[in-house]
């Protein structure tokens, strides 16, 4: 086995973004893209690391540029980034999606079509957003149902979406799948991720905020099938939760845990 070992990395240059927290990050070949998060303030510039270089830049971006965000959903396929949600400044959320085209750093707000047996999802923070097979699966979030900007009445989400992107650029529209079993229960600040091994692909959440803190594992497993009798219909989701005595028989649960990241490798 390789040992892991952290290294911190010296001797870097340019334009170094200040410190933060709620920001999200991405790779695009030697490139390390971060957008949003904050710190006194929402962070508006988009910043890039060249791991080769070593060297930080601000790209000359330009399009429909958007807002800073923070606690946003962030996903990349390809040389394209995609980027919904967030708060954009205290106690405003967003429910915008927008696109960076990274190969000319172009941006460009998208706007997909509601889905048919729901509305869109509403604005949030705190949600996951994640790609598998040409789609982005949206679920949960924090949602603020205050009235007043200056106010803050918190409503946990437990809502699941599917976008449907288009090659290369754009996305056609959100559909709400068919789901079936327990699902997860509403949460914030959670991580999901999609893994494909033998069989079809799965989505894993885990953890995240409910007035307290979870540690509980769910996968989501997609079925390729579709609702005969019309184009487009919404594959059917089942949803199942994995037992805590499931987990024993892997590995030690881990501690609840709260703004966490979760990865994959094979």
């Amino acid at each position: 086995n390789v040992k892991k070992s952290w290294r911190k990395v010296h001797s870097v240059t340019g334009v170094v973004p200040r410190s933060r927290h709620g920001h999200r990050a991405a790779a695009i070949r030697e490139l390390i893209i971060v957008f949003g998060g904050g710190n006194e303030g929402i962070a508006e510039d988009l910043h890039v690391y060249n791991t080769v270089s070593k060297q930080w830049f601000l790209p000359a971006v330009r399009g429909d540029i958007p807002p800073g965000c923070a606690a946003h959903g962030f996903v990349c396929e390809g040389t394209r980034i995609l980027v919904f949600g967030g708060m954009v400044e205290y106690g405003k959320y967003t429910n915008s999606l927008y696109e960076l085209q990274a190969s000319r750093w172009l941006w460009k707000k998208l706007k997909p079509r509601a889905p048919r047996n729901g509305s869109l999802p509403c604005p949030r923070i705190g949600h996951s957003f994640t790609l598998a097979g040409g789609k982005c699966y949206l679920f949960g979030g924090l949602a603020n149902d205050s009235e007043d900007p200056n106010g803050n009445v918190p409503r946990y989400l437990g809502d699941f979406y599917e976008l449907e992107l288009q090659p290369l650029t754009g996305a056609r529209g959100w559909n709400v799948p068919d789901t079936k079993g327990g699902g997860p229960s509403a949460r914030e600040s959670h991580t999901c991720v999609a893994y494909a091994s033998l069989g079809s692909p799965k989505l894993y959440v885990f953890g995240g905020m409910q007035g307290c803190r979870l540690n509980d594992l769910c996968p989501a497993s997609e079925f390729k099938t579709c609702q005969p009798g019309f184009p487009g219909a919404p594959a059917a989701v089942k949803i199942s939760k994995v037992t805590q005595q499931h987990l024993l028989s892997v590995a030690t649960v881990p501690l609840t845990i709260y703004l966490h990241n979760l990865t994959f490798q094979e």
